[in-house]
């Protein structure tokens, strides 16, 4: 049997048409991995062992048919709590949906279905994605797969950790103000948040439903690319989807927007050397980050508010028993299933929206958001790209972080992306010495430009390693 270890896609792919390896033997490879070395991680919430073992077996049928076979079939993946799965538990990480089997499945579980991919696990996240670390899991704390005393960043932590521990060869996130991008930074990973509507939200647990971004977490750019072309395109389902866009772009002759008092860091200098070789470079400035920040955590919260009403004891979810009257239902129930976190984003969500506040809050996060996106545009009128980092720092020790503002600092530059709907892609570019974690490098593009920020991706990862180190964390 051949190498199993941190395979691309392409690879894989190989592998399986070649006969080097049976999709049974591939599938159980990344089961036993998980076995072996989820303990110490914490990334998997449900193990789909028997589900994937006997879609494995259907490939391998297929392949000794003689049968064309799609680069993606056959090929094993995991997918953050979020997704609702067809008969598979889906929690969203909390207990107020214990026991919630979904009867269908998302349309991008649909689509990975189509395409021939195989769903091994779903892995843990923040409570209802409120979070930046997966330390807000009602189930557990996922570790950082190259030191286990640091957070995997979130709210798709689970996701992240589990491509960097080769837990499968791409997993399913989803980003609302950075939730794809920085646990791929913190992890060492590649992650793609897409331009907002690219692709559909249907059958995925509501956050804020004008932020919220499904995108695939995986070893490199050109993973991203093939994972996006499955899961992207207009659905029925969800009347904010947009047309699929051709992921294939040149990076020749690009003007590069460099946010310069981010990327002098010395921490960057290889990588900003490594740009500076894929086009012609121009100083930007991005849109106030604490602005942004702030605008963005009274609109998110004000969404969450209304998104999760929901979950009452009555329509959905776990009920406490106890109550006896409709209110006490509500309150209680909420109180005993729903997280702090949780509770904390729906009530600062309901005073931004309560009578006397909605002007002075609501409705003034919603003009800045106007001109934040107009920013984006004058900026993406003299430039392909942006440059930053994904976040200021690496990863945070676990536990650090007890102040929630704290938290939700480490959101600040990738929040801009949300407010303005553009795709964003978070791809390691180099190694932090003080703590040996991983770095990562943003790229930022225009409306509806998910080729270009690929493109350039891709490029970048041809000139450096940086996205192959984490094959070195856990052998």
């Amino acid at each position: 049997m051949a190498d199993l270890a941190y395979l691309s896609i392409a690879q894989a792919h190989e592998a399986l048409q070649s006969g080097k390896v049976t999709c049974v033997e591939l599938t159980q490879y990344y089961l036993d991995r998980i076995k072996k070395h989820d303990e110490s991680i914490g990334a998997v919430l449900t193990l789909c062992s028997d589900t994937a073992l006997e879609a494995a077996q259907k490939v391998d049928e297929k392949i000794q048919a003689g049968k064309d076979m799609g680069l993606l079939e056959g090929i094993p993946y995991t997918a953050k709590d979020m997704f609702l799965t067809a008969g598979v538990r889906t929690t969203a990480a909390s207990k107020i949906l214990d026991a919630f089997i979904p009867p269908y499945s998302a349309t991008v579980i649909d689509k990975l279905n189509s395409a021939g991919a195989i769903l091994i696990a779903k892995v843990n996240q923040d409570e209802f994605a409120h979070g930046g670390s997966t330390e807000n899991s009602a189930y557990q704390i996922t570790h950082n797969p190259w030191n286990t005393e640091y957070v995997p960043g979130g709210s798709s932590g689970g996701s992240a950790a589990a491509v960097a521990a080769d837990f499968g060869i791409f997993s399913l996130g989803t980003d609302t103000g950075g939730s794809i991008r920085q646990p791929a930074a913190y992890c060492g990973v590649t992650g793609l948040k897409p331009t907002y509507g690219l692709v559909s939200r249907y059958g995925v647990v509501a956050m804020a439903s004008s932020f919220d971004c499904i995108g695939p977490i995986t070893r490199s750019a050109e993973d991203a690319t093939l994972v996006l072309n499955a899961i992207q395109g207009r659905d029925v389902m969800d009347s904010t989807t947009i047309e699929s866009t051709e992921n294939h772009q040149s990076s020749k002759d690009l003007k590069i927007g460099v946010v310069k008092e981010l990327m002098n860091d010395s921490r960057y200098s290889e990588a900003l050397k490594a740009i500076n070789g894929l086009g012609k470079k121009n100083d930007v400035t991005l849109p106030d980050g604490d602005m942004a920040l702030a605008v963005y955590y009274v609109l998110v919260s004000s969404e969450i508010s209304s998104n999760l009403e929901r979950y009452d004891g009555i329509r959905y979810g776990s009920r406490n028993d106890s109550a006896t009257n409709l209110e006490q239902t509500y309150s209680l129930t909420r109180a005993e299933f729903l997280g702090p976190e949780v509770q904390r984003r729906i009530l600062t969500g309901t005073y931004a929206l309560s009578s006397g506040y909605y002007d002075a809050y609501y409705k003034k996060a919603m003009q800045v958001r106007t001109l934040i996106t107009q920013e984006f545009a004058q900026i993406f009128a003299d430039c392909d790209v942006i440059v930053t980092p994904t976040t200021l720092e690496p990863a945070f020790k676990i536990g650090s972080k007890s102040d929630p503002v704290e938290m939700y600092k480490t959101d600040i530059l990738t929040v801009s992306a949300n407010l303005a709907g553009v795709p964003a892609i978070s791809i390691p570019a180099g190694i932090d010495e003080k703590t040996g974690l991983p770095l990562g490098l943003q790229i930022i593009a225009a409306q509806g430009n998910d080729a270009q920020v690929l493109a350039v991706a891709e490029a970048f990862q041809k000139t450096t390693e940086w996205h192959k180190k984490v094959e070195e964390i856990i052998q």
